[in-house]
């Protein structure tokens, strides 16, 4: 699970990294920026459902703060 987490993680990182690095490289909204922060977008709604789900069927358990 640690992992799933972990490469969610780096597909939003680099999804807005590509976006970022489109945006420089033209001053004006192309398709491939929106395309990028529509990704990573989706990357992180898939990813906070994901965790609440699992959190609910009880595969990840909040430990809360130590």
């Amino acid at each position: 699970m640690k992992y799933f987490v972990a490469i969610a993680f780096v597909l939003i990182i680099g999804s807005l990294a590509s976006a970022f690095i489109s945006m420089m490289r033209s001053k004006s909204a192309n398709p491939k920026m929106v395309r990028a922060f529509a990704l990573r977008v989706g990357f992180s709604i898939f990813l906070f459902l994901t965790i609440l789900v699992l959190a609910k069927l009880g595969y990840i358990k909040p430990t809360g703060i130590r």
